[in-house]
């Protein structure tokens, strides 16, 4: 027996005298160290969102033994190693106890320390403690005695928790305490850290196994209360491991869209730690506030039909996004989809850029007159004829009060004179995703009939509050600085339209003075709605930020009474004065090339104000010719503004006939006074009505109450069922929806 404990000792001798470098140091161990997820950081280094890369393995970050909780490290020591404390490595108490049962065929606890399990880990990653053979119960042993002589003991203590295998696939304390008990360890209770330790005697024991052991340990920790109730405790909580996607955290869904966006341009590997520019107090405020927003717009008493959103938040000079939120989350049919790079109508978003190209053309100024009246133009499809939101007529009215009121007759005209060709041009330029030419938007292009996505809209405006200059907008910390941009419009156009987007009383005519786009310091902002009431946006910026908000549904579907000021502005109210809660804003200096003038309107079309003009454009005097007089006195008189003499309608093969309706419209006049006759007949006496439309070519009269027929239409309705003959069919152009005679779709704002 002497014999063999000599020869033992020779060997542990020999062993010890390996060189140093056969076992790693701690912070080599803690260095090595690589979690199964890649972490997105804020600008400050703050946690936004983790994304798992290794399938094999789930472990998260490593854990300083001071982050946990002493619950745990004492559950650990009581049921791993009660000595932890006094031994130098290896219990050789506990080694020969364990030799005393062996050799009588007793159960007993097993020798192996926590020292000693922790050389396995080190030199096995992922192997789990258990059973060895005497090859490895001395190497163990060995290894033991110099990790306990090179390393300290919380060192020890630590690097354990972080290596040990739990159940199933989660290796280390930080996997176990996020996907089991959803906090950090610092926070694990005494339960909840007998728990963790019993998983790692029997990880994959059944539940009243695992609940038996950690009731033991709970009496070792002197808290036998906690085995209260124990075993419903350890089944529910363990079925969570098996369900559980990803680490859970607090921030698990503060920005998954965006790292979803840098994973696929950067893919970060496994442990990666990627800086991002987001804020992560803004992009927080920002999650919430579009939640809030979008509870109330669908509360029981009054919902809405609203169940997406995005917003984003840029730096001006930078061109950093400092915050991204791509969905509104558990209120979103399709939370996967992230709406800030999603393709939408853009409504009268587009309008403050159509009024810059024109004021740099010198086809208008911001006290240009345009008629707010009954359009129809002929394009070839048909005419188009576009209306206001309200379905309501200004008359003549400045360009300031167009662009801020978000008229869109005088839209359309103002892009007659441009043309849509060069205003597709110009979107291109402002980094917008046009996917055809001008000519195929046609005139309804000044309505936003185009398809941009959150992210390009948004950093155009930025482009006006940058004086005409556009760049790219940058959304990773990288030391590589933003590209010079491109000039788009002039300072001097730029600054105007910003004045006029400003300016809150140029919204009165459709807003009114109350708005919650007014805000208490500088701020230019507009708002936009796509046809059918399907998206809905509010877009602006400060003197430092641009912050753009997107509310709708992400398959389409129409909101139910949402305009510009309901749906997307309280959420662009709300961060706009978030980020300026403590920081100024003010309005840019006026470029030496503009000059403000006094304006006086003949006939007090408008009130005399003092306005802003590219110098050499300046007008003090503005008149209407006697023409547009004429037809401005001859406004009253009653007529049918829609349909217009010649349209054509064409019935729509998937909407049920029954469904389908034309509407016939008067404008001036008293409405109460005059009746309908189509085709002859009486018809209905409304300054509204509907009709069920019926193929074939009809006359539409509107008749006074002494039979004189004040206004006279003709137009046609094509059945869907009508088909053209094959040749015919084949030569005829193809042609957008866009421009068809269509009065029954509502538009933009």
């Amino acid at each position: 027996m002497k014999r063999a404990a000599a020869r033992v000792i020779v060997v542990i001798g020999c062993l010890l005298a390996l060189p140093a470098h056969a076992w790693p140091t701690f912070d080599e161990v803690r260095g090595n160290w690589r979690s199964s997820d890649w972490v997105l950081l804020d600008r400050d280094g703050e946690p936004l969102q983790r994304v798992r890369i290794d399938k094999t393995a789930r472990r998260g970050d490593w854990v300083a033994l001071a982050d946990i909780s002493p619950a745990l490290r004492q559950a650990i020591v009581v049921s791993e190693d009660k000595r932890f404390y006094e031994h130098g490595g290896v219990d050789w108490r506990g080694a020969a106890a364990a030799a005393w049962g062996n050799l009588w065929n007793t159960r007993t606890r097993g020798a192996s320390t926590v020292t000693m399990q922790l050389t396995t880990l080190i030199n096995d990653e992922g192997k789990r403690p258990g059973r060895r053979s005497v090859g490895e119960k001395a190497q163990q042993t060995v290894g033991a005695l110099w990790l306990d002589h090179a390393w300290r003991k919380d060192q020890i203590l630590e690097a354990y928790l972080n290596l040990v295998p739990f159940r199933g696939e989660i290796v280390g304390l930080s996997a176990l305490s996020q996907t089991l008990f959803g906090k950090a360890p610092s926070g694990l209770d005494e339960r909840e850290a007998a728990l963790a330790a019993a998983l790692v005697r029997a990880p994959n024991a059944p539940y009243a196994k695992v609940a038996t052991r950690a009731c033991a340990i709970l009496r070792d920790m002197r808290a036998p209360e906690a085995c209260t109730n124990l075993d419903a405790y350890v089944q529910l909580t363990l079925t969570r491991t098996a369900s559980a996607p990803a680490l859970s955290s607090d921030y698990d869904a503060l920005a998954p869209h965006f790292a979803r966006r840098v994973a696929g341009e950067v893919h970060p590997a496994a442990g990666a730690r990627v800086r991002s520019t987001l804020d992560a107090r803004l992009q927080r405020y920002a999650r919430d506030t579009l939640a809030r927003t979008l509870t109330e717009l669908n509360s029981r008493a009054a919902p809405r039909n609203v169940h997406d959103g995005a917003a984003i938040v840029i730096d001006n000079k930078t061109g950093e996004v400092l915050a991204w939120v791509g969905s509104a989350g558990g209120f979103s049919n399709a939370p996967e989809v992230d709406a800030v790079l999603a393709a939408r109508q853009a409504g009268s978003t587009l309008k403050p850029f159509l009024y810059a190209q024109a004021i740099d053309e010198k086809r208008l100024t911001s006290a240009t007159l345009l008629d707010d009246a009954p359009l129809d133009l002929a394009t070839g499809g048909g005419l188009y004829i576009p209306q206001n939101y309200d379905h309501d007529f200004k008359g003549w009215v400045s360009v300031r009060t167009a662009l801020g009121s978000s008229l869109n007759v005088p839209a359309v005209r103002a892009l007659v004179m441009v043309t849509p060709h060069r205003f597709a041009k110009t979107l291109v330029a402002l980094g917008l995703p046009l996917s055809q030419t001008g000519d195929y938007y046609g005139f309804s292009l000044a309505l936003g009939s185009a398809d941009v996505t959150l992210l390009s809209l948004t950093n155009a405006y930025r482009a006006l509050a940058n004086g005409g200059v556009a760049s790219p907008a940058r959304d990773l910390a990288n030391p590589a600085p933003s590209p010079a941009g491109t000039r788009v419009f002039s300072p001097e156009a730029s600054f105007i339209v910003t004045d006029i987007l400003a300016d809150n009383n140029a919204r009165t005519r459709t807003f009114g003075f109350d708005s919650v786009l007014a805000t208490r310091f500088f701020s230019a902002v507009k708002t936009g709605t796509s046809k059918d009431m399907r998206d809905n946006w509010a877009i602006g910026y400060s003197s430092r930020y641009t912050v753009g908000v997107w509310v709708g549904n992400a398959d389409g579907a129409p909101m139910w009474d949402v305009s510009g000021v309901t749906g997307a502005a309280p959420v662009w109210a709300a961060l706009i004065s978030y980020l300026h809660r403590r920081v100024p804003s003010r309005a840019a200096s006026a470029p030496p090339g503009v000059v403000k003038t006094r304006v006086a309107y003949q006939d007090h079309v408008e009130p005399s104000r003092d306005d802003w003009f590219v110098r050499g454009t300046e007008m003090p005097r503005i008149a209407l010719s006697s023409a547009a007089l004429a037809g401005a006195s001859n406004r009253g008189a009653a007529k049918i503004g829609a349909p217009t003499d010649g349209t054509i309608f064409a019935l729509d093969p998937d909407i049920p006939a029954a469904s389908q309706r034309v509407w016939f419209e008067s404008a001036g006049g008293t409405a109460a006074q005059n009746a309908w006759h189509l085709d002859g007949k009486p018809f209905g006496r409304a300054a509204r009505v509907a009709w069920l439309p019926w193929p074939g070519r009809h006359t539409l009269e509107l008749v006074d109450s002494k039979g004189v027929v004040l206004d006279k239409v003709g137009f046609e309705v094509r059945g869907a069922f009508v088909k053209a003959p094959a040749a015919a069919a084949a030569k005829a152009p193809q042609r957008d929806p866009s421009q068809s005679a269509n009065l029954l779709s509502k538009p933009a704002q």
